[in-house]
């Protein structure tokens, strides 16, 4: 029998079968897309391929440890807040203050002043770049003015707008007027943060220490707000796994079926059908995707779509997504030393942005790499291999670490008198994927985890390998394998393709959950870019919304 009829043929033909919502996606996107469909009272049944739900928001434990996976530290950007007031849940926030550093000086980054600080900062490595620092600054209040109107308000998807009378006409009928005319100003920045820093500076390594905290080719508007969004940052007490799982209580409350450890193998529009690996199939009158679009596209039975208009729309979308490649990556290095939290408090808060040279990644090591990922093809080479591992030790020694602290932020996340670090550094997916081809790859984390020890050691904190009890680290293929995004990318599409295969306009924010597909929608971190953890909530609560409108 065809495997496409057999699944058909398994069907429950019963109409207490079909779920009002399917929800693909375990992640924060899905976990919000489900509570507020079930809030709306409709049934509905998610699905999560990994054992735990969060995806790239989450925290777990270790020899009396607890750490933080993806995100470090919350930004709530008029969205986090708001969400759980809507839902009525309470979760115990602190505030996650931000420290930036270069060589040996520090700044605390806790209000609008230390704008000051940050100048002084930088004058103080490139005593010969003083203006270009001012323009580059007075490019950072301009658009930290643009971002008291971006995220001025609680986002009024969150709002009872019927009953909210006064936030109505008080808050919100107010705030359009600014914000129509502030996302004009905002979308005529969105060239790469290194071309607008390039037209401000030509010192290269003063571009490298600015440019360093972004994405490649992130727009120059989002790059640019980092000390507004580094103001915004939140913790929750307990790790950030608090918030999915409090969000996953809520969703069992109200009578969300969950089903974790489940792969959606198969989607049948035509007959609005999901299918799991084992060929248990699942009927939906709307299906919500909150995972990796690909996997989605890759799913379809394209065959089964009844209009060839709409098959055509669906190939051209599929060769677009296939053809796109998923944002940077990170390498992080958890580390459970002897030290007592208070030495490390002495020098930075619980979030720290920290660079150990001056002297920045500069043009030669970009290069380097790109010689190498284009000549993968020779990994299994020993010269590759110590082409490459020489590259890790350069690029390392220049880079710009995020260093974050749990037990900074909570004392209860770390055993007295210790202290647990992790470390991120943006990494290359297809150089972890060239090394595990070539048959080095445990080799190539060792070789990180140490440059990364060896390069705060000699700077920051002294002393540290001899206080480390436990290590260890994940990659770009981690990420990848364990929560499903292409690449290992941690906020959806690159910034470097030709186009971009989702919306990345604010305004359009609304349109980034629909797709072409009847009765299909899309939320999370492939549907909008950047997309964090604001964003996937945004577009949960958005496709929520969409979906139950359509069922009435």
């Amino acid at each position: 029998m065809d495997p496409k009829a057999e699944r058909r043929w398994r069907i429950v033909d019963r109409e207490d079968a079909i779920q009002d919502i399917v929800v693909v996606g375990g992640g924060m996107a899905g976990l919000t897309a489900a509570a507020f469909a079930a809030r709306a009272g409709r049934s509905v049944l998610l699905f999560e391929k990994e054992k735990v739900l969060g995806g790239l928001c989450g925290s777990f434990e270790r020899n009396g440890f607890t750490w933080d996976v993806g995100i470090r530290a919350l930004e709530d950007s008029g969205i986090i807040r708001p969400m759980l007031k809507s839902l009525e849940i309470d979760i115990d926030f602190v505030k996650s203050p931000v420290s930036v550093g270069i060589e040996d000086r520090i700044i605390p980054v806790e209000s609008r002043d230390n704008l000051g600080d940050y100048r002084a900062l930088l004058e103080r490595f490139y005593p010969d770049n003083r203006e270009d620092i001012g323009r580059i600054l007075a490019e950072v209040r301009t658009v930290m003015k643009h971002m008291d109107v971006l995220y001025g308000v609680e986002n009024p998807v969150f709002k009872d707008l019927p009953r909210d009378r006064r936030y109505l006409f008080r808050v919100l009928l107010p705030w359009i007027g600014k914000f129509l005319l502030t996302i004009g100003k905002i979308n005529r920045m969105d060239e790469p943060v290194e071309e607008r820093l390039a037209a401000l500076s030509g010192s290269r390594p003063l571009i490298d220490i600015v440019s360093q905290h972004f994405f490649k080719s992130t727009p120059a508007f989002f790059a640019l707000s980092y000390f507004s969004l580094y103001l915004d940052y939140i913790y929750p007490r307990g790790g950030t796994g608090v918030l999915p799982r409090a969000l996953e209580g809520y969703c069992r409350s109200r009578g969300v079926e969950i089903r974790t450890e489940t792969r959606i193998a198969a989607t049948d529009p035509s007959a609005r059908t999901v299918a799991e690996e084992n060929g248990t199939v699942h009927r939906y009158r709307k299906l919500v995707w909150a995972a990796d679009l690909r996997t989605l596209y890759r799913s379809l039975d394209l065959g089964a779509l009844p209009d060839g208009r709409l098959r055509e729309s669906v190939r051209e979308r599929t060769a677009l997504l296939e053809a796109s490649k998923g944002s940077d990556s990170v390498f992080s290095l958890y580390l459970a030393v002897d030290i007592e939290p208070s030495w490390f408090a002495a020098k930075s808060n619980g979030h720290f942005f920290y660079t150990p040279s001056r002297q920045g990644l500069g043009l030669e090591v970009r290069r380097d790499l790109e010689s190498l990922l284009a000549e993968t093809s020779a990994a299994g080479t020993e010269a590759y291999r110590r082409r490459a591992e020489d590259w890790v030790r350069r690029y390392i020694a220049r880079n710009t670490f995020e260093i974050s602290i749990p037990a900074l932020k909570d004392p209860s996340l770390a055993p007295p008198g210790k202290t647990g670090l992790i470390v991120n550094v943006y990494f290359e997916y297809a150089l972890c994927e060239a090394a595990r081809a070539g048959g080095w790859y445990e080799d190539l984390k060792t070789l990180a985890e140490d440059c990364l020890i060896d390069a705060l050691e000699a700077s920051v904190y002294p002393g540290l390998r001899k206080a480390v009890r436990d290590r260890f680290s994940f990659t770009p293929l981690s990420i990848a394998r364990t929560v499903g995004s292409s690449e290992g990318a941690i906020i959806g599409w690159s910034f470097t393709n030709p186009v971009l295969p989702a919306v990345h306009r604010m305004q359009d924010v609304n349109r980034a959950v629909r797709t072409e597909i009847p009765d299909v929608l899309q939320a999370g971190q492939w549907t909008y870019s950047p997309a964090g953890l604001p964003i996937s909530i945004l577009t949960g609560k958005l496709a929520a919304d969409a979906a139950v409108r359509g069922l009435r």
